[in-house]
């Protein structure tokens, strides 16, 4: 009866999924600034991002560490490679797998990445301590789903 009850009394603001959804809307708002003075989307600072940390990736290794499939990384790392962020290579051992690295300009963006990002850490209000924690606690809650959803 308890839980009837509290399953019908249950608001919008008692789900974690709309948590979860809705402080992602307000971390994009408050990335979208520092993403136009890059001139970059969020996907594409993101797959800069995961570059910087591995000079070089395939672009199924990218679309894993994205969490993205890869015909969705494909099209955007074109749009890399013509504004000069990324260069793609085929294998030369199977030619089915593409090589992807950073040129020279998008490891520049680094420098000026990383004073922007500064912007929305201080956004969050959250100590180092508390931003690490809920960083943790965020991709626990992550690896949690995706395992209970079967993607392991």
């Amino acid at each position: 009866m308890a839980k009837q009850q509290r399953d019908e009394t249950a608001g919008l603001a008692d789900f974690m999924c709309f948590a979860v959804y809705s402080a992602n809307l307000a971390y994009s708002r408050v990335y979208k600034p520092v993403l136009e003075e890059l001139g970059l989307t969020y996907p594409q600072y993101v797959t800069i991002v995961a570059l910087w940390d591995e000079e070089q990736l395939t672009v199924k290794g990218l679309s894993d560490k994205l969490f993205l499939e890869p015909s969705t990384v494909t099209p955007m790392l074109k749009r890399l490679e013509m504004m000069g962020y990324v260069t793609r290579t085929r294998s030369t051992e199977d030619e089915r797998v593409v090589h992807v690295r950073l040129t020279d300009a998008g490891r520049k963006l680094r420098d000026k990445a990383r004073e922007l990002s500064m912007i929305t850490y201080k956004a969050t209000g959250l100590s180092p301590d508390e931003f690490r924690i809920l960083q943790r606690g965020i991709t626990n809650l992550r690896s949690n789903l995706m395992e209970a959803a079967g993607e392991a």
